[in-house]
């Protein structure tokens, strides 16, 4: 990529529910824009996005993917997403990283559980939304009942960027055009219901509508449209073949031309104190000249290059041989390598600008959401906390080989790194390894990684409930020990009163033997009795609490 300037940056990702298309729609930008020779098949494993070998083997997207392409002198820095639940957190995280959600909605199955959830997380983070309608050439689709339910979910807010025609193989620009054919509403209606839309956000420009019956210009319109995006009060909805290639031209052109630059976005809320009390919040500012502030949000253990730290600038320029720090950490790293991702490609690079996507490798010290910034004039500085689905599907696994034991440990902890939905628990009491995870294909997923990636042979089996025992009320116990067997004679007697405490506050120990009749050395042998009774429990066994 030539040289560029941040108003001339898009970072977008592809989010929206599995088989959407979102892939093929990647590809599809890819050929059109120039990027790729041709676009590739997610059934025949040559796509860019999903390069993984797990990914070509169970045919979807496991992991959010990088890539860019330039249009009309126009940089667009694009993230793929995984659209199934079970890997929500990718498509969470790539939210973090851009100024436009492009929701893809499958025109055959309509709105589904993701495209409901990522509209709701990309508002709530200020990301401005663009509803895609893909496969709109496929049989047995009813285009206008989708646009009534998108409306209807997602408010009239939602208006037509574009129309299809001809059955679908065409697509129809609304904003340019007052008149044509489609294949269902008309294209003067939705042209001025698009207008009025529009000119809502500039007082000036509405009075001018109203008053002169005339549409306003495309550079007048530009601003109020980017306006109307920041706010939500218009979502634009345009049509889309991914495979035929309908309706591709014109989503280059939005990408290019309306959707907005780093500078024209909604700016990240970052918050300046301590991660667990921080309250000053100020918007980073996309001038290349300011201190650096770019956010972690995706980490990759390469194979080949080791770990990876994946981030969007936001403030500032990173350039080679610059200084870094590591959030509050208070010695820099220097950057080798900065590199551009094309898929599974690393591509170095010189510069990256506010709304860049880039990464760093081998620096131990970057963690996911973590900030990275040159001055420690930034030192106590987070990023608006993701809000991530809790792991709760668990499995016990086991290596089969007692020498993999302590490297399972190790890669789980890799992993655990990369994922925010991927848990690894160590349980001392059922003394298991527990891996947890949003679902059971969340799981499979990471198992099949441990098995052709890193050669380990595992066995699983449902984890074991840790039971506890609990004192439910008082009691008092008596014990009289008497040994005689020759010599000096055995004796002891001991009186012990036990009694429930609040929920929590552990076990507390009371001596209340007075004038001491016994000695203080046998009551800490007492109390070392009672800890190990409560250790090996009483009823069934379990530890008693």
């Amino acid at each position: 990529m030539g040289q560029t300037t941040t108003s001339k940056l898009r970072a977008v990702a592809l989010v929206g529910h599995g088989a959407a298309g979102k892939t093929t729609l990647a590809e599809s930008l890819l050929a059109a824009a120039g990027a790729i020779a041709s676009r590739g098949a997610v059934e025949k494993g040559n796509t860019v996005c999903d390069f993984d070998p797990q990914e070509k083997e169970f045919g979807h997207s496991l992991n959010a993917a990088l890539v860019g392409f330039s249009w009309r002198d126009v940089q667009v820095n694009l993230i793929d997403t995984p659209g199934f639940p079970d890997f929500a957190g990718q498509a969470i995280g790539a939210l973090a990283a851009v100024d436009t959600a492009l929701v893809v909605i499958n025109a055959q199955n309509g709105i589904e559980l993701s495209t409901e959830k990522m509209m709701q997380l990309a508002a709530a983070r200020g990301v401005c939304r663009m509803i895609i309608i893909n496969k709109i050439d496929a049989d047995n689709v009813n285009l206008p009942a989708l646009v009534a339910d998108i409306r209807e979910r997602f408010g009239r807010e939602c208006m037509l960027l574009d129309l299809p025609a001809k059955h679908g193989s065409e697509v129809v620009e609304l904003l340019g055009h007052e008149s044509g054919d489609s294949d269902f509403e008309s294209v003067a209606a939705a042209h001025r219901a698009l207008i009025d839309q529009i000119v809502e956000e500039d007082e000036d420009l509405l009075a001018r509508y109203l008053e002169e019956g005339l549409d306003p210009s495309p550079d007048e319109l530009h601003v109020p449209f980017e306006k109307a995006l920041r706010s939500g009060h218009l979502i634009p909805i345009m049509f889309v073949s991914a495979k035929t290639g309908a309706g591709i031209p014109q989503l280059l052109d939005a990408l290019a031309e309306l959707a907005p630059s780093p500078e024209e976005g909604n700016p990240p809320p970052f918050y300046r104190g301590e991660p667990n009390a921080a309250t000053e919040a100020f918007a980073a500012d996309p001038d290349p000249e300011k201190h650096v502030l770019a956010h972690v949000f995706k980490i990759v253990s390469d194979p080949f290059i080791g770990k990876v730290g994946i981030f969007r600038v936001h403030q500032g320029t990173i350039r080679k041989d610059s200084q870094l720090f590591v959030g509050d950490g208070k010695r820099p790293f220097k950057v080798g390598h900065i590199y551009r991702l094309q898929g599974k490609e690393y591509l170095e690079a010189e510069t990256l600008l506010p709304g860049d996507l880039g990464a760093v490798a081998k620096v131990e010290e970057i963690e996911f959401d973590c900030v990275l910034h040159d001055s420690h004039d930034e030192d106590h500085i987070h990023l608006k906390p993701l809000e991530f689905p809790q792991p709760m599907q668990g499995l016990a696994i086991h290596a089969r080989r007692k020498a993999d034991e302590q490297r399972l440990f190790e890669i789980l902890r890799k992993l655990e790194v990369e994922d925010p939905c991927f848990r690894v628990e160590r349980h001392a009491t059922t003394n298991e390894t527990v891996i947890r995870g949003i679902g059971e294909m969340h799981l499979r997923a990471k198992l099949t990684r441990l098995a052709q990636q890193y050669k380990l042979e595992l066995d699983t089996t449902p984890p074991q409930i840790a039971y506890r025992e609990a004192i439910t009320a008082s009691a008092e116990g008596h014990c009289r020990h008497k040994k005689q067997s020759g010599g000096a004679g055995q004796f002891g007697e001991v009186a012990l009163r036990v009694e429930p405490l609040e929920r929590g506050a552990g076990f507390e120990f009371v001596d209340i033997v007075k004038g001491g009749v016994i000695p203080g050395v046998f009551m800490a042998s007492v109390e070392k009795g009672v800890r190990q009774a409560l250790a090996d429990g009483v009823v069934a066994g379990f530890e008693v609490q």
